[in-house]
């Protein structure tokens, strides 16, 4: 029987079969792609979707921030953007981004031009390809706010570019068809003061340390807020901070956030984000939407044990995201 491998077109990137991606997560769970494929440049992830068997289905991921990977894998060809797609540059009052630079880093490349209107992706835990899918946004911020133009191919291998008026951005998401990949993004800034835009990048920081379990295995956000509440405010009248199902747990600093505290699978997390849903729904009549993307094939093992949260660690201190 013919591997997937043998079936796919040459590249000059790298195929990697039954690839570990739990590595690649912030959660550090889930199981292994069929294969792997980093692309060396965007001119090869074109070629690739060019000549790729029609048949095979291709996913997309960027640094696994806001990511769970079911522990049965992901069949098919998963794409990572790294190397190639992590150019930050500075064309006068814009940067041009590809989509797998880290979000961080277009906040550090236009606080040193001098740009701001840029300092809330600091606060975005993931790469621009992620944040051009799902509208990303924080601290008073969307990349809505600030884009000019995005690049994508096509599942066939076409580019298209897009003004933000054609990426249909609403609140934590985009109408671009599932299917294609960003490849960079055009963002306007405007001259500021250095200094002061170093000031409001630090002050961002202290806050993700203060309000958030950024040094945990986490996928971030979890849920998106519904319209007119925040989701963390539902979670915790629901008496779901703190509630765990095996290593997986609500955290006790932030409970829109699910933590990795051990050796939780992706199963555990999933089955305890289910469950807090089933219970912010039984106590405010509100389903929460998942902001955590979740892919692959679910695992026939089942989650463990639901233990019950523990006494309040103390009021929220804030939403960020």
């Amino acid at each position: 029987m013919t591997s997937l491998i043998e079936r796919l077109p040459a590249v000059r990137g790298r195929y990697t079969e039954d690839a570990d991606l739990a590595k690649t997560t912030w959660f550090r769970c889930g199981g292994p792609a069929e294969v792997l494929f980093r692309p060396a440049d965007a001119d090869d992830l074109v070629e690739f979707l060019a000549s790729r068997p029609a048949d095979v289905p291709v996913t997309v991921i960027g640094v696994g921030s806001n990511l769970l990977i079911r522990d049965g894998g992901v069949p098919g060809v998963v794409i990572r953007l790294a190397r190639g797609f992590t150019e930050v540059s500075v064309e006068g009052e814009r940067l041009r981004a590809g989509a797998g630079a880290l979000d961080l880093n277009v906040a550090l490349t236009a606080q040193q031009a001098g740009l701001t209107d840029l300092e809330f992706f600091s606060g975005i835990p993931g790469t621009v390809g992620g944040a051009l899918r799902m509208n990303a946004g924080a601290y008073g911020g969307e990349i809505k706010d600030v884009l000019i133009e995005a690049e994508a191919v096509d599942p066939f291998g076409k580019r298209h570019r897009l003004d933000a008026a054609a990426m249909g951005f609403s609140y934590r998401r985009s109408t671009v068809p599932a299917g294609w990949i960003f490849l960079s993004a055009l963002l306007q800034g405007r001259q500021g003061d250095p200094a002061a835009i170093a000031q409001r990048m630090a002050e961002i920081r202290k806050s993700r340390e203060e309000t958030q379990p950024t040094r945990a295995r986490t996928g971030g956000s979890t849920f998106k807020n519904p319209e007119g509440h925040k989701a963390w405010q539902l979670i915790d009248k629901a008496g779901c901070r703190g509630l765990r199902i095996g290593d997986a747990m609500v955290s006790d600093k932030h409970c829109n956030f699910l933590i990795n505290t051990g050796a939780a699978t992706a199963t555990d997390i999933e089955t305890l984000g289910e469950e807090v849903r089933r219970r912010v729904f039984e106590n405010s009549g509100i389903r929460l939407d998942w902001e955590i993307r979740r892919i692959g094939v679910p695992s026939q093992r089942g989650p463990g044990a639901v233990v019950e949260a523990g006494p309040e660690a103390g009021p929220e201190a804030g939403e960020t995201a």
